[in-house]
């Protein structure tokens, strides 16, 4: 009972307190109403504002922010609260410095392609796979989102040989220098039945001069040597090969070729065209020029070139000492072909070449009183070969023909076979493939001309990247038109190049020599034993 009551008194105290303060809070609010007045600005928990704009719908905001959004205050103000404007500017300014030093940083070398092999056979680097290796290995970012530089990509030299000379570059041109020394035994060096032979030395000296240009290209080989026979002076002689072309790109369908060469040399000892009585081969000179132009019309390729040479004989010695005037072997030649070629699939172009010559002597006649100028025309149908490049180069057959003056010479005529064939069938192996049809000068008694076939075989394998060895097999045929002499020329050789570094190879070479000639007398073998070594640059 108490406790009820107990429980009643504060129930009654609670609510007589609940009534107190309520009519003290009706009764202050006005009060304070009058002395402090609300400030609209402010919001209370109580009283929410708005915020209210031309372009937003009406939306709760924060109480205690301004009534202006910050976006409307910077489009009316000019201020930015966000600071965007600064921040897009920084953000610019980095993207801008990162490609400056993006740009500053060394070039990426490309990684190139495997040299050591033929083109064939090397995987070759995409554009695409260059540009990402280029990316990745770009240090400098080139914006505030993390994306990479790009660098320029410096392509690497292509060399065809890894073990080369690297040569030495003085403006736009490369200069590849080298001296070659070798010496050995020539069994048979006057290439004649049962003739002594001689042990022998000889120097070397070559200049290849290329251009490095972006249009048109200019190459020079300068080539020159000389050989001792310690017990055969008499067969001591020099040999000089200087050769340069160039082309010139007129435009993208049209071309220019221009060649010159230079050569200097003495006839083989066993040349028939030598007097019988002869101390030493006769030197002579061979120059000439050939100008070309050359244009493609979609898949038709058109080729005109224009040539001149001369062949200049000096006085031969006699056993006796005396000499003997050969000025009536001096002759120049000039000479037109036209070439049509058509590419029916990529790599394989079929043409069609003519062309026609003319031989003039210096002197009327020769010391026989025959007249040996000449007129020559020929005609030969082929195609060039780029078969997934595996198999390059050309080859052709046709007909040649060359008529005298002399009345007493018959005409000449003989099919032609020419090729310039390389097939490359393994990684190490390559197989080459040359033959050349050509007629040449005579001064026999009662000979026209001689008409040559030659046809060599080689095979080069790389037993390592730096050991490389060769064989070579040759055969030619020498028919002396007018007379019942027919010469058959052997050529089989075996070679080993050591190439030590790029500056320094050496070299050994055998090489085994023979002619069987309807003449027997004529007949010999030479066996020639040679080592040596190249000094490059």
């Amino acid at each position: 009972m108490s406790r009820h009551r107990r429980d009643l008194a504060v129930t009654s105290v609670l609510g007589v307190a609940g009534v107190v303060c309520a009519a003290g809070a009706a009764w202050v609010q006005p009060v304070w109403a009058q002395v402090q007045p609300q400030d609209p600005s402010v919001p209370s928990l109580f009283e929410p504002h708005f915020d209210s704009g031309l372009q937003r719908p009406q939306q709760f905001r924060k109480p205690g922010s301004p009534d202006l959004p910050l976006s409307n205050a910077a489009g009316t103000t000019g201020f930015d609260a966000t600071n965007a404007n600064a921040k897009r500017k920084a953000k610019e300014e980095a993207r801008k410095r990162a490609i400056t030093d993006a740009e500053n940083l060394p070039p990426v070398v490309s990684s190139g392609t495997d040299r050591t092999v033929q083109a064939v056979f090397q995987r070759q680097e995409s554009a695409a796979a260059m540009r990402r290796r280029a990316i990745n290995t770009a240090a400098a970012p080139l914006d505030a989102t993390g994306a990479i530089a790009a660098r320029p990509i410096r392509r690497r030299f292509v060399e065809d040989d890894p073990f080369g000379p690297t040569g030495f570059r003085r403006g736009a041109f490369i200069f590849k220098p080298a001296i070659d020394v070798s010496g050995g035994y020539n069994s048979n060096p006057g290439q004649r039945q049962n003739f002594p032979g001689s042990s022998f030395e000889q120097v070397a000296a070559e200049m290849n001069i290329k251009s490095d240009w972006v249009r048109h290209e200019w190459n020079t080989d300068l080539r020159g040597s000389y050989i001792w026979y310690n017990d055969l002076e008499q067969y001591n002689k020099p040999d000089i090969n200087l050769r340069t072309n160039a082309r010139i790109d007129i435009s993208k369908q049209t071309r220019a070729n221009v060649e010159g060469y230079f050569a200097l040399a003495a006839d083989d000892p066993g040349d028939p065209n030598l007097p019988t009585d002869v101390a030493k081969p006769p030197l002579f000179i061979s120059t000439g020029g050939t100008a070309g132009i050359t244009h493609t019309f979609n898949r038709l390729e058109v080729t005109l070139k224009g040539s001149i040479d001369r062949t200049a004989y000096g006085d031969a010695v006699l056993n006796n000492g005396s000499l003997l005037d050969l000025r009536d072997r001096n002759y120049n030649q000039y000479g037109l072909r036209l070439r049509v070629g058509y590419e029916t699939l990529p790599g394989i172009i079929p043409f069609v070449e003519g062309g026609i010559d003319h031989r003039q002597h210096d002197r009327t006649t020769d010391e026989d009183g025959i007249n040996r100028d000449s007129n020559g025309q020929f005609v030969k149908v082929g195609t060039t070969f780029e078969l997934s490049r595996y198999l390059v180069g050309e080859a052709s057959v046709g007909l040649l023909e060359r008529e005298y003056a002399d009345p007493a010479f018959q005409k000449l005529h003989s099919p032609l076979f020419d090729a310039s064939l390389i097939y490359y069938a393994t990684p190490l192996t390559t197989l080459k493939l040359n033959a050349a049809t050509t007629v040449s000068e005579s001064i026999i008694a009662g000979v026209s001309g001689a008409l040559s076939n030659d046809f060599t075989f080689q095979i080069d394998h790389a037993f390592r990247r730096w050991l490389i060895g060769t064989v070579k097999l040759g055969y030619g045929t020498d028919n002396y038109e007018g007379s019942a002499r027919d010469d058959k020329r052997y050529i089989v050789s075996g070679g080993l190049i050591y190439k030590a570094t790029r500056d320094v190879h050496f070299r050994a070479e055998y090489r085994r020599e023979w002619l069987n000639s309807t003449f027997p007398s004529q007949d010999y073998v030479a066996n020639i034993f040679t080592v040596g070594l190249r000094l490059m640059r």
